[in-house]
Formats: C-alpha cells, sequence, structure tokens
C-alpha cells in the first residue's frame, strides 16, 4: 500500500509537527504537513482538504476548490465545502457547508476526493451573495483572479458560462463583478 505524502496529526502530535516546520523538515499543507520537496499539487492540496473534511460526501467549492487548484497560496478559514440537498451530516465548526445542486460534469475526482472544476469554482465564486456569513469580498475576488492567473480558467470560459445561465440567481450579478475584476487591471485578460 502506497505510503500518503501527508503527515497529520493522526501520525505525529501536532507540536512535534510544528517543530519539523520550524526545522525546515515539513511545511504546512492546509491542515496537515509534506516534505519541502514535495510538489504542491491539487491532488496534494486535495488529500490535505479530504483529511479535514472527512464524509466522502463532501465536495471542495469555492474558495477551498481554488486554493486546491493553487489560486491561492493558503487555504480558507474555514474550509468551504457543498453537499447535495437531499444528504445530511456533521461537520465540525472549522467547515462552511453549503447546499447545492452540482452536475457531475463540474466536478473533478482527485484521488477520492470531489472538487468543483475551476470553472465552476469561479463561477460560484463570482456568484457569492452578500448576505449571512457569506458575502463577495476581497478573498473571493483574489480567487477568481488567481484561477485566471495562472491559467486555470479564461475570462472567456467565465463569461460564457455566465451567459449559458439563464436567469437563475445572482448571475448578472457575477457578470458586474467579472467586469469589475478585468477593468480594475488587477489581473490579466490574456485568456479573453
Amino acid at each position: 500500500m502506497p505510503r500518503s505524502r501527508l503527515v497529520t496529526s493522526d501520525d505525529w502530535p501536532e507540536v512535534e509537527l510544528r517543530a519539523a516546520v520550524l526545522a525546515g523538515e515539513l511545511v504546512p499543507v492546509g491542515a496537515c504537513w509534506a516534505s519541502p520537496v514535495e510538489p504542491q499539487t491539487p491532488s496534494l492540496r486535495a488529500a490535505a482538504a479530504a483529511w479535514t473534511l472527512r464524509d466522502a460526501r463532501l465536495i471542495a467549492g469555492t474558495r477551498t476548490a481554488a486554493w486546491i487548484w493553487g489560486a491561492t497560496s493558503r487555504p480558507p478559514t474555514p474550509l468551504e465545502a457543498a453537499i447535495s440537498p437531499q444528504a445530511r451530516v456533521h461537520v465540525d465548526a472549522g467547515v462552511l457547508l453549503r447546499e447545492v445542486v452540482i452536475d457531475p460534469a463540474d466536478l473533478v475526482r482527485l484521488d477520492t476526493f470531489r472538487v468543483t472544476t475551476p470553472t465552476r469554482t469561479a463561477i460560484d465564486l463570482l456568484r457569492t451573495p452578500n448576505t449571512g456569513e457569506r458575502t463577495f469580498g476581497t478573498a473571493e475576488a483574489e480567487a477568481v483572479r488567481g484561477l485566471i492567473a495562472i491559467g486555470a480558467v479564461t475570462v472567456a470560459e467565465v463569461e460564457d458560462r455566465l451567459c449559458g445561465l439563464g436567469t437563475i440567481p445572482m448571475v448578472r450579478q457575477a457578470s458586474r463583478r467579472l467586469r469589475a475584476l478585468l477593468e480594475s487591471g488587477a489581473t490579466a485578460v490574456d485568456g479573453r
């Protein structure tokens, strides 16, 4: 059986793991740790998110998915996950859970963990409502910029997808937010 590339507090006491970080022997990957020579790939980040989220029915979405794809350098606090409206799960306080219908075409399986595609991630971030716990702010804008900057999505892909969504809630707001991000000059529009 292949050994995991991640080390967790299930393996060693957290104090020892943090000491190994200070010694340069490990680097943090979400709530886990890995060798500094281990490439920080989407698979590695997905494994770290899966260790925290644990329930296989959970799907990494929004800022957590953006981190997994490499669009942001750190995972969000709390982690953000989605689940089918028909499923019932208990999550820790360190997880922001939303019920949402996600088409299987909008999901990618990284090992055994499901993550929204980069395009779906960008759309969900742009459609973040400005109510309750979740609001569209700097972190969401930076995640969308990051997805575009690393080439995970193009502006054209996001615009086409938004146009295809019709009249579902927050689509016009998402289009305005995308235009504002582009007009702010904070992101390259090479993919346009």
